[in-house]
């Protein structure tokens, strides 16, 4: 019974990996401009 329940459980969430790849790529982008964001918020005040 739990073998089954495994087994199900491996078919690719599609969706779940489009939302993970969005925030991966998201997270790399603010990465690589956080010195001019975060600049630019010390500025504006």
């Amino acid at each position: 019974m739990s073998q089954q329940r495994f087994k199900k459980g491996k078919k690719p969430n599609k969706m779940r990996l489009f939302i993970l790849l969005l925030l991966l790529v998201l997270i790399t982008y603010l990465w690589m401009h956080s010195e001019s964001i975060i600049s630019s918020l010390f500025n504006s005040k």
